[in-house]
């Protein structure tokens, strides 16, 4: 009795001193106004989690990328080392190559953290990817999204841009490889190639002065921007509400799943320990980038075999894809082998993807709010443009390995070329058509299903020696969930201007819209709820 009672007691005093604490800051900061964005929900399915991968990898990059700083010189100055790795005693070195060195071989935990740095760069890039395939191919780019979309391509670029950046500033033989390509494309720029080597460089390559200024763009201008732009990005996250999958009580007016506090929180915090835990056994037992093994940069050698992180190998393979073609025009030279792949490529991509969520609205003509998540089946045109557009990304990526694989497989270089030129034409145009069969393939299953029922697995036999297999009729929820798509019906054909003429834009919207939307698999099942259809 008397324990129950100093229970009591401390919880009296403990309530007493919350009550007291809560006043006194709401007093003084909005605290009871962010109530309700505590008890905001968050829906509960894996394919959510890849963004908060993403951001959980930027932070330990955060992390050790602070410790890095202690100890990292960015300098070209020549020295000469005398460390703890012997192979390299009394080689002239960068200062910056001397300090990494030192950083892997002489500070306690230095390796484990340098590492857990580079496999943490690379997570957060590939989590990056994969994010926004997710919201491609589920339409979550859709209005009211526009703006955010953009802003997650714009921290894939600079995502890119800070991996390189981060990658070459040990200035050992491989990175300094990639520098050098960098250069080249640099020149390839007509007219005001040289000029902007000659900025970016400090004059002539390579200059005494990249390090310096790769470092600071490394650890304060694109991290500013990263930074920003990601607090950005969540505050969107949170005015727009998140889209989710459908299912019955799931509409565009309202979202299902955990409050942020307590589970979501909960289940987002033990996230954050698996991804640094797995990060760093990463960086424990795989060994990335021994720059020991390359050795300093040399101007004139050239690392055998070697291949850029994975996120920039495309640019890679398309370099190594293109004829050595150049034109001359009033004494300039375009090298087309160097600016087709490296600049007009990369400013291409981009620019699809900037575009492509404003695109879509235009040929469908859809100006509605979309807080439902698409089923990638249910759009077979979009899904198919993805599907290639991987394609595309998977042949230039094995391409930047040509030689590697022609070597190891005993092939001719020429002809594993060629193979790798014809796939970027053929495969992914076929991707494309097989993709979109696909996709509709699974839409008539459904609809059979819906018409026939689950199969049992039973099969009877009838008294005239026939066979038949039982069904069941498919669940609500499921039942639901493949009726709750979309098809939205092609645009009218325009109709003629007052000259007879037919306006050359309105065409060319409906005919896209005829092929993005031509080919439909119509749910028409009696009894049943009509399917939405797109306000024209």
């Amino acid at each position: 009795m008397l324990l129950r009672k100093r229970r009591a007691r401390a919880g009296a005093r403990a309530r007493h001193a919350a009550e007291r604490t809560t006043d006194y800051l709401d007093g003084r900061v909005p605290l009871s106004e962010g109530g309700g964005l505590l008890r905001k929900a968050f829906p509960d399915h894996w394919s959510f989690l890849l963004g908060e991968i993403a951001l959980y990898s930027f932070a330990v990059l955060l992390l050790t990328g602070v410790w890095l700083t202690l100890f990292f010189h960015p300098s070209m100055t020549e020295v000469v080392y005398n460390g703890s790795y012997t192979p390299l005693d009394g080689i002239r070195m960068s200062d910056a190559y001397q300090s990494t060195l030192h950083i892997s071989f002489d500070i306690r935990g230095g390796l484990l953290i340098r590492q857990l740095h580079h496999w943490a760069a690379l997570v957060f890039i590939a989590a990056l990817g994969v994010h926004m395939l997710r919201v491609f191919f589920t339409g979550a780019f859709r209005r009211p999204r526009e703006v955010n979309w953009m802003m997650g391509v714009t921290l894939f670029m600079l995502a890119l841009a800070e991996g390189f950046a981060g990658y070459s500033l040990p200035d050992d033989l491989l990175s300094g490889t990639g520098l050098r390509i960098a250069q080249g494309i640099m020149l390839s720029i007509p007219v005001v190639g040289t000029y902007i080597s000659f900025f970016v460089f400090g004059g002539q390559y390579p200059g005494h002065e990249l390090i310096s200024r790769l470092y600071s763009l490394h650890i304060l201008l694109i991290p500013g921007l990263l930074l920003a732009l990601v607090a950005a990005h969540l505050i969107l996250v949170f005015y727009l509400k998140h889209t989710q999958w459908a299912g019955r009580g799931r509409t565009n007016d309202n979202v299902v799943g955990k409050p942020l506090f307590p589970q979501f929180m909960a289940s987002s915090l033990g996230l954050f320990f698996m991804v640094f835990g797995v990060l760093t056994l990463l960086a424990g037992v795989a060994q990335i980038n021994p720059i020991w093994v390359y050795g300093p940069y040399q101007p004139d050698v050239v690392s055998t075999g070697s291949q850029p992180d994975w996120y920039v190998g495309f640019l890679e393979g398309s370099l190594r894809l293109v004829p050595p073609w150049e034109t001359a025009v009033a004494g300039h030279t375009i090298m087309w082998n160097v600016f087709l792949p490296a600049v007009v490529l990369p400013l291409a991509l981009f620019a699809v993807l900037y575009a492509y969520p404003f695109f879509e609205a235009w040929i469908t003509g859809d100006q509605r709010e979309h807080h439902l998540c698409d089923r990638p089946r249910d759009k077979p045109v979009r899904t198919g443009l993805g599907v290639a557009a991987i394609c595309c990304y998977g042949v230039l990526l094995a391409a930047g390995g040509n030689d590697i694989i022609a070597h190891t497989f005993k092939i001719s270089l020429n002809a594993l070329t060629w193979i790798f030129r014809i796939s970027f034409v053929v495969v992914p145009p076929l991707a494309f058509m097989i993709t979109k069969r696909v996709c509709l393939a699974l839409q008539e299953a459904e609809l059979q299903r819906l018409a026939e029922g689950e199969e049992t697995g039973e099969v009877r036999q009838n008294v005239t020696g026939g066979y038949s297999e039982s069904h069941v009729p498919v669940d609500e929820e499921t039942r639901y969930v493949l009726r709750a798509r979309e098809l939205p019906k092609p645009l009218a054909a325009p109709a003629a201007d007052g000259d007879g003429g037919v306006p050359q834009l309105q065409r060319l919207r409906a005919t896209l819209s005829s092929w993005y939307y031509g080919d439909r698999v119509e749910v028409q099942e009696e009894g049943a709820e009509s399917e939405r259809e797109l306000e024209r």
